[in-house]
């Protein structure tokens, strides 16, 4: 019997392998693949890259469809299947108050790197002009931002069923924690009926995304191709330069998650290392931390994560905490500034980090919401708040290394909020 166990944990641990070794050439040949395509004059099937396009839409999509599900039968089989509301409520506050602190964390890296890295570049104020130019429409979508108040407003949901059809992720959430934390306080018989209900939808779930997942490689090639085709290998040399120094930051904050999941989380390196990688490709690649959840979760039950302990921390982790944003953001207002030829004191930055460190936790469901919830700071500081449509013209790229890192430090975060529990099952 143990031969056969071992057996089967081989299978398991070499589908695994081979499923991530697919998406990883899926990954550089849709980048090759699109590059080539760009250099190729007047190619005899012009459309191709419009075609394929709807494919990786088609992936992504049937992913998306499983998060709602999946979040409300994680977070109640996690809250209301814990002894008490005390743990519950315990492990929740454990949650945000590592959240925040590691905000601070990215918001602080950044004041310290990003000004220096910044004020090596020699912006022409010619393209500067030209820039902006481009940029009008972008910048008009700046008033459709929702206000703070409706926002605030909108996190206790008046109807969760309309909540869920709109996709109001953060309000489902906070209405299904309430509801789960009031399982806690009704009879045993009927909180043990609904709790079985929502672990056979998690696990109906967990079926269909492993037949999704199935088809990674040929959706990640579908998103990655027309990308790479439309943007070839032309570069404005300020935008370029910026880009490089936005995604040289976030990737060092990422690599700083690896020594932080082994000597606080308690993870071996390589293993951590091996079972994000597949994690981080399908948030690259997606621009999403909703649908890259069902492999952050399966990465998490890799790693011996108890479910208990992921199915709160994730669900929370993908609708509050964006662990990059800040450093895209706040590199991108330095940038802006001295595009303008703005000087910047060191109040002023220091000022800029912590309203975009706490302006992280609210991003509207809406294309570069997190952009635009940066033109308060900008009004307030005197900035030019059109050079925020200039970062929404690049941030197509900075997002998907964002979005690597966010849910690595998802990965992260659920490690270290749950080290106690695999005290004795991770060497």
């Amino acid at each position: 019997m143990q031969g056969t166990s071992e057996f089967t944990g081989r299978n398991h641990r070499t589908r695994i392998m081979n499923l991530s070794t697919r998406i990883l050439i899926s990954l550089g040949l849709g980048l090759a693949a699109g590059v080539g395509f760009s250099l190729v004059q007047d190619p005899f099937f012009p459309s191709l890259p419009t075609w394929i396009e709807p494919i990786g839409t088609l992936w992504v999509n049937a992913i998306r469809m499983t998060v709602i599900p999946l979040l409300m039968g994680l977070l109640v089989t996690a809250i209301a299947g814990q002894d008490s509301a005390d743990i519950a409520a315990s492990l929740g506050g454990k949650t945000l108050t590592l959240f925040v602190l590691m905000i601070i964390a990215t918001s602080s890296y950044t004041l310290i790197f990003a000004p220096p890295l910044i004020a090596l570049l020699n912006i022409d104020a010619d393209a500067s002009r030209a820039l902006l130019a481009s940029t009008d429409v972008a910048v008009a979508t700046a008033t459709d931002l929702p206000p703070f108040r409706d926002w605030l407003v909108n996190l206790i949901p008046a109807n969760p069923f309309r909540a869920a059809a709109d996709g109001s992720i953060l309000p489902l959430m906070i209405f299904t924690a309430l509801f789960a934390t009031a399982l806690l306080y009704i009879s045993e018989s009927h909180r043990t009926l609904i709790v079985k209900f929502f672990a056979a939808i998690k696990d109906a779930m967990f079926v269909l995304i492993g037949w999704i997942m199935a088809l990674a490689p040929i959706g990640i090639f579908a998103l990655v191709f027309p990308l790479a085709a439309t943007l070839g290998v032309a570069a404005i040399t300020a935008l370029g330069s910026f880009i490089v120094i936005a995604c040289g930051l976030i990737v060092g904050m990422t690599l700083l998650l690896y020594p932080l999941a082994t000597v606080v989380g308690r993870l071996p390196l390589l293993q951590f290392a091996r079972t994000v990688a597949p994690v981080q490709v399908i948030g690259f690649s997606t621009r999403s931390s909703l649908a890259t959840l069902p492999a952050t979760i399966a990465a998490t039950e890799k790693l011996g994560i108890s479910s208990k302990t992921s199915g709160v921390v994730l669900p929370v982790a993908v609708t509050l905490f964006k662990f990059a944003s800040p450093v895209g953001r706040i590199a991108g207002t330095y940038f802006i500034a001295s595009l303008y030829g703005i000087e910047l004191g060191f109040p002023a930055m220091v000022v800029i980090a912590l309203a975009i460190g706490l302006f992280s936790f609210y991003s509207p469901g809406i294309p570069s919401g997190g952009l635009l919830i940066m033109a308060p700071v900008y009004t307030s500081l005197g900035l030019p708040v059109a050079g925020i449509g200039i970062l929404i013209a690049i941030d197509l790229i900075v997002d998907m290394f964002i979005t690597a890192a966010n849910v690595t430090a998802n990965v992260t975060a659920t490690a270290i909020l749950s080290r106690g529990d695999r005290r004795h099952s991770v060497p």
